[in-house]
């Protein structure tokens, strides 16, 4: 694999030379990789003859390897922290949750207020999030017992406004904030009043 990670495209034979074992090892390996989605392969035509497979990592397989996403997000909201007004950085994180509703095409127009939980909880729960929500006697109670942005949210809780976006793309009335991760408890909750007239 890292082989093919330094060389996309190489061959069995390329991989044998590569690796010092022989094709027909390299071929069994390969077959196992290509099962667990990890190498993809494509024939290529060279000259006169059947066409020759090449090989190449998933994007899995290139998941498995080392990355630097998350140091390089906190590089990044680091600086836009600093360049921009507080106001302005929490709203960066609002208008992400607002177009994640709208790459999801729910109709935020539900029949009635458990429809729309139930929306949320569906978004959400794409989204990477652990989603409870339970009825209380002026609105709603939505538990999140999972947090998929919690290393980012260590270093920037504004992250919170991204689902607190969602929530609001469904109910007009204000969400308010029971509880939060970010701040020492062991999950987040929201208390949504309820939707007039449904």
């Amino acid at each position: 694999m890292k082989t093919l990670l330094a060389y996309p495209g190489s061959s069995i034979k390329d991989l044998a030379e590569a690796v010092g074992i022989n094709g027909i090892s390299i071929r069994h390996h390969l077959s196992a990789l290509e099962a667990e989605n990890l190498v993809s392969s494509a024939e290529e035509r060279h000259g006169v003859g059947r066409p020759r497979l090449i090989y190449s990592l998933t994007e899995e397989g290139v998941e498995e390897f080392p990355t630097s996403y998350l140091r390089l997000t906190h590089h990044l909201l680091a600086v836009l922290k600093e360049k921009l007004p507080e106001d302005q950085f929490a709203g960066l994180f609002k208008k992400i949750g607002e177009e994640i509703v709208l790459n999801y095409a729910f109709d935020t127009e539900q029949e009635t207020n458990e429809d729309r939980l139930n929306a949320i909880k569906r978004i959400l729960t794409k989204e990477g999030f652990i989603i409870e929500w339970e009825k209380i006697d002026d609105g709603y109670r939505l538990t999140s017992l999972s947090c998929p942005y919690f290393h980012v949210g260590l270093g920037h809780p504004e992250v919170c406004h991204l689902d607190r976006a969602i929530i609001s793309a469904f109910f007009s009335g204000e969400v308010c904030v029971e509880s939060c991760i970010f701040n020492g408890d062991d999950r987040c909750t929201y208390v949504i009043q309820d939707q007039p007239g449904k």
